[in-house]
Order: structure tokens, then sequence, then C-alpha cells
């Protein structure tokens, strides 16, 4: 499979994962048990979920209503399955301790493997938020709350799911309303933590409700109100609590009590129609426990810093998001190369024209499908080289020298927005295309590509929004800590810069990014020339968007780098798609980032003041 090789170059001969058995947390490990894992999730993506995503997007789930009166979820036989394959496989604790049932695995490596899923069914492979909710736990909460929760979710024997959207607040988490008030006596008295009552409502929960699992935890934001019973206004005030669905004892056990969290109704998505989407009530008083009205929840960490512990799950999930769109968008180019390799139509034009008796010829010889399914390529590929090197810098923040895990850190940090923005908006062009190389056929539900683009147009919008996210980066990213991180950034482009300077096929790629970076810092420093915020973010968008294009053009320039030192004579075609990637890309891609680093040095304010009746 391509996805494999493609997998195997950049984990090993890229980004030298091997070398990480060097270290004592993988030093059970090495390139055979890596593949034996890679082997092991292809196997089970190729068997248990590629087979069914047309299944789980035309069966959307549904709910029936049960004897209690609660609305319960229906879902294919086939999902089931997938998720009972997934958990046995380990999967769910792969980065966990060996005491943990865990295998020590590189995140790296985990990351590489859970791209077999999202290439065969995104929709099917919505499990990854339990290991987000798991791993949260672990980072913040007490021994006895990982014992009960976390440990539960890494077996597979629970699920979790994060709760932050309501209603009426949309991404706006300053306007959080559910309330979290202390229950009685038993706030100080239960040993799972400080107990509380929680009222509220949550929208857009992703496995919200489902019977794929014995119980389903949600982390829940929600504020804690001030003695005068008032909630703090803006983001000060949010606390975060462990609400399960059903009851359960200090040992794990679940007590046959059904926890006051009702399921409101399912949300019909555009694509994602295999993943239960919902709306939760908390506290309705449908399920009263102890014969009071309440969602029963424990706190996390301390009251007010529940959006610091819950940006450990967010950023995570975001680096899930990029891995989900570029598979997505991987998905489309596969089926687009099958098509146009098969698909027979027009004729070569030769020097006296077109010969009408001369025999059709396959589409992909044609220039301008050559040129869609390069663009899939070069933008699929160097999303997946990405994301792969954010996983790399876990594994170093995690593992390696405490100069080095600082230095992970700084570049996570700066490249988190990238990793979530860049795929989702360009590996959704790739499908796109994959769609406009299937012609008519494309826009029809008897080909793949139409769903992969539908799956894929969520990925801009869930876990904090383009514009979010280029909030961020501009807004904050690029100043924190005096500018550290960007700096930091600069340095590893350089360095890669400096290297290929050397390598004749890439020296003119070399320049041309380093010319980019320069026009980047200079945009950085005229976005905020005037010291306004609002003309500073007015164009952040465009501005993250040449951020991003000239981070993957670094990527592919080191990527290509890499290929050319293992194959000087570009003998092999792996190597000679590498090469041809980085010229499509350094010739139709990195020079589109001065359109937009121009309204950005400007500061151009035709969006931010055009009148709204204007419209």
């Amino acid at each position: 499979m391509a996805l494999r090789s493609t997998l195997d170059f950049l984990l090993h001969d890229w980004l030298d994962t091997t070398g990480l058995t060097q270290r004592a947390r993988f030093a059970d490990h090495n390139r055979e048990t890596f593949d034996a894992v890679l082997d092991t999730c292809e196997r089970i993506a190729r068997e248990k979920y590629a087979p069914f995503n047309r299944l789980v997007d035309t069966e959307e789930p549904r709910t029936i209503t049960a004897p209690d009166g609660s609305l319960r979820v229906v879902l294919p036989q086939a999902t089931h399955e997938a998720y009972k394959a997934y958990a046995a496989s380990g999967m769910l604790s792969a980065a966990q301790d060996y005491d943990l049932g865990g295998m020590q695995l590189p995140y790296s490596v985990e990351a590489a493997a859970n791209a077999f899923f999202a290439c065969a069914s995104v929709s099917i492979g919505s499990s990854l938020l339990t290991v987000g909710n798991a791993n949260l736990l672990m980072a913040h909460c007490t021994e006895l709350q990982k014992k009960v929760f976390a440990y539960n979710e890494f077996s597979g024997r629970w699920a979790g799911t994060m709760c932050l959207s309501e209603p009426q607040a949309g991404s706006s988490l300053s306007d959080v309303a559910t309330r979290a008030v202390p229950d009685g006596e038993g706030f100080a008295s239960d040993p799972l933590g400080p107990r509380y009552r929680l009222r509220g409502n949550k929208m857009w929960i992703s496995g919200g409700e489902h019977e794929l699992t014995e119980n389903i935890v949600h982390l829940v934001l929600a504020k804690i109100p001030d003695a005068d019973g008032k909630l703090l206004p803006g983001t000060r005030g949010i606390s975060l609590f462990i609400v399960p669905k059903k009851m359960v004892s200090a040992q794990g056990e679940l007590t046959g009590v059904r926890n006051d969290v009702a399921l409101a109704g399912l949300n019909h998505k555009l694509g994602w129609r295999g993943t239960t989407n919902t709306l939760l009530n908390f506290g309705e008083g449908k399920f009263p426990v102890d014969g009071q009205a309440g969602a029963v929840g424990y706190l996390v960490g301390q009251p007010g810093k529940g959006l610091a512990c819950m940006f450990h799950m967010m950023n995570e999930a975001r680096i899930g998001v990029g891995i989900a769109a570029t598979m997505l968008g991987m998905a489309g180019y596969y089926a687009s190369l099958d098509y146009a390799k098969n698909r027979p139509q027009g004729r070569p034009i030769t020097g006296a024209g077109k010969d009408a008796a001369a025999p059709q010829t396959r589409i992909i010889e044609h220039a301008d499908v050559k040129r869609m399914l390069l663009a899939q390529k070069a933008y699929c590929e160097g999303a997946l080289a990405l994301e792969l090197y954010c996983a790399r810098l876990i594994d170093e923040q995690h593992t390696g020298t405490a100069q080095d895990a600082e230095e992970a850190r700084l570049l996570l940090e700066v490249l988190t927005p990238i990793a979530k923005s860049w795929p989702s908006e360009w590996c959704l062009e790739a499908n796109s295309l994959a769609i406009q190389v299937h012609g008519g056929y494309g826009y029809t539900r008897d080909f793949a590509v139409e769903q992969y683009w539908r799956d894929n147009r969520l990925n801009m919008i869930h876990e904090g929004t383009h514009g979010i996210q280029a909030l961020d980066l501009l807004g904050r990213k690029v100043l924190m800590e005096e500018g550290r991180g960007l700096t930091l950034l600069s340095h590893r482009i350089m360095a890669t810069v400096n290297r290929c300077s050397g390598i004749p096929a890439l020296a003119p790629h070399a320049r041309a990014l380093a010319r980019a970076l320069h026009d980047v810092g200079i945009a950085t420093q005229k976005a905020w020339g005037s010291g306004v915020p609002g003309e500073a973010l007015a164009n952040a968008v465009p501005y993250m968007q040449a951020f991003g294009h000239t981070v993957l053009a670094w990527i592919w320039l080191d990527v290509a780098g890499c290929a050319l030192d293992n194959d000087p004579q570009q003998a092999s075609l792996g190597t000679q798609g590498h090469v041809g990637c980085v010229r499509f890309f350094f010739h139709y891609e990195l020079p589109k980032i001065q359109a937009w680093l121009g309204v950005v040095q400007s500061r151009d304010m035709t969006c931010a003041t055009f009148p709204e009746g204007a419209f």
C-alpha cells in the first residue's frame, strides 16, 4: 500500500524514529516491533473499517426510547465490531506505561498507526477522543481518579468525551453558562474528589451517547458560582469536572445508578455521519441521583483552572484533527489516482493536433490531470510529514534532554495551529480536486470521493475554527515568551536552507524558502506595528495561510533533502516523487504568500470596516 511506504520513509528515513529505541522508555522496542504495530493496525483498518465506510455514512445513528424514558442510540453492528477490534489491539493505551497495560510506544508511531484508521473510515474511528480524555486525566487528576476513570478508558471498557461548547455560546468559552455547585455533604466526603452538581447544556459532543462501552466519562467545563450565586465573567471562573454517564464506586465498578445526564438529540451532519454527535442536558432532573436533580461531577485539579486542564486535551485533539484531515485527503488522492490510471478519455495532442481515429488515452496522461494529482500529493504527503514531525516533537518533549524537551515545547506551541489548520484547508482542497479528476462521476454517490469531501469539511470547524487558530497564531503564539518559539522555528528552517543550498536540485528552492521566511518575519513586525490588536488581527487568516505555506515549504524541502541524501541520482520513483513535489510546491504554491502577506503588512482594514448594511 502506498500509505505504508510513505509512513515508513517519513518515520525511519526522515525522522529516525528507530533512534528513539536508544532511550530507556523505548528500549524494549526496535524497528520490528514498530513494523508489527503498523502491520496490525493496517490489517484491522482494512478488514473492520474500510469495508463499512459507506455503510456508516448511509445508516446514521438513530435514537429509540428506552423503558426508562431515555433516548438510546442505535449504531450499525459494524461500528461495534470496529471498536472491539481497535480496543483489543491495545491502541487505546499504546503510549502508556507497561503497568497500565500500555505498550510504551513513541507517540510518533502511535500517530502513524492511527493514520490507517483515519484513511479507512474517519467516521467510524472516533475513539481517539477517549485517548485524549484519559491522557488529560493522567496529567491532572488524583491517583484514585486516574485509576477509576483513565485506566478503564485505556482498557476500552469505558469511553470518553470532551464537553465544551454550549448552544448559546459556540466557541466562546467565556460565555459558558453551565453551573456547578457543591453537593452538600457529599462535597467533601466522596473519595473520588470534591463532588458537585452540574446543570446546563452542551452541544456538538462527539460520542456523547452510545452503547459501545459500559460507561461514558464526560469531561465538562462549568462555572462555580461565587458567594452571591453569580458566575464570574470570562474564562477565569471555568472549572473542569468528571461527569460519568453511570455512577461508579471508588473501586471503579458501576453502581447501577444512572447519572443525571440525558441525551436531548442528535446533530445531523454533512459528514462524519457514522459518529454520534449529540446535545446533552446535564442536571435537568430526568435521572435524579439520591433523589436530587443535578448531574454529579468530580472536580479535576483546582477550581477556576479548568480551561488550562482542558487545553491539554484540546491541543492533542488539534493534532488529531490534522491527521484526520490529512488522511481524508490522502484517501481521496489514492481514489482519484486509481481512477486516472484506468479512465480512458480524450486523445493526445501531437504536432499535427489531435487524431480522432487514434485510441483514447488514459486521463492521467493529460497535463492538467497530472497537475491536480500532483497538488493532492503535495498537500497530503506534506501534511502527513508535518503531523508526524509534531508527533516526534511530543516524543522529544517527554523523553528528550531538558534542552531538547524545552525546544520541542516551544516548537509545538507555534506549530499546533498550523498542524490543525493547514491540513484542514488544503487537504479539503485535495478532496475537491479528487472530485474534479473523476469529473461528473465524482459528484455522484457511486464513488467515494464525494463522501471524503463531506467528511473533511468539518475539520476547518471543530476543535477551534480556522479563524480561532489564526487569532491564536498571530495574536499569541508568535509573540509568546518574547517570540522564542518563532525564533527557534526560524533557526530550524534556516538549518534546512543551509543544508539544501549545497544540493543542486534543491538550491533554488532553498533560496526561495529563505526569502519567504524573511517576508513572514517582516509581516509579523508590520502587523503589530501600530500596537493596535484590532488592526494587527484583522487579517489573521491570510497571515496563517502564508505562515502555513512557508512551514510546508520547509517540510517538503527537508523531506526532499533526506531523499536525495539516500538516493542522490534519483534512481527510485520515490525520490523522484519527493523532488517533484518540492518543485510543484515551490513553483505553484509558495508564490501565493505574497498576496496573503500584502494585506497583513499594510494592515488592510477592508474587511474589518466594511459596513454591515452594504452586504
